[in-house]
């Protein structure tokens, strides 16, 4: 899968070019997602483990911890194959440019609101999106709002390497041609 598509009930807006649109957002069809597997091996497994520890607050939520000077971030889990980490976002804090290397990722959105700018703009994610990313995929996350946030994001294999790039998608659009 070479581009994004927006995991949540809602649909996707048209102009997402993706095999999941194409064929339809199985992740959409709430009786045909089966439980997190211990050892997920697809996108949708992947999707659906995030999704299990989401409403399983009781397990992250006494974890977050937000830092005004700093993004605060905890590995929450790793496994043979991926590993799971919970970020706090306080207003106006953002993760720069940024791409995951050979890592395809499930970002989630548990609490607040965050917006990821990629490369078809800029995508409002409120409490319970999910974004799903193929390695190589740029984009900037931040917290445009003035409320704290909190993200679960599942790296699949683990997260070895964060390339950061020259000039995030927020700061273009401010940036006179």
């Amino acid at each position: 899968m070479n581009s994004t598509s927006v995991i949540t009930p809602a649909a996707a807006p048209l102009a997402v070019e993706s095999d999941l649109q194409i064929a339809g957002d199985i992740l959409s069809v709430q009786h045909l997602l089966q439980p997190a597997r211990e050892h997920p091996a697809t996108v949708a497994e992947f999707a659906g483990l995030a999704r299990s520890i989401a409403a399983n607050r009781a397990e992250w939520e006494h974890l977050v911890e937000y830092d005004a000077t700093t993004r605060w971030y905890h590995r929450l889990r790793t496994s043979p194959g991926y590993e799971v980490w919970l970020l706090s976002w306080v207003p106006g804090q953002g993760s720069g440019r940024h791409d995951h290397g050979a890592s395809s990722g499930v970002l989630t959105v548990l609490d607040g609101e965050l917006t990821e700018h990629g490369p078809r703009g800029a995508l409002t994610l409120g409490a319970g999106a999910q974004r799903v990313f193929a390695p190589g995929y740029a984009h900037e996350v931040v917290n445009d709002t003035l409320e704290g946030a909190v993200s679960l994001h599942v790296y699949f294999p683990g997260l070895t390497e964060m390339p950061m790039h020259s000039c995030s998608p927020a700061h273009r659009a401010h940036v006179p041609a």
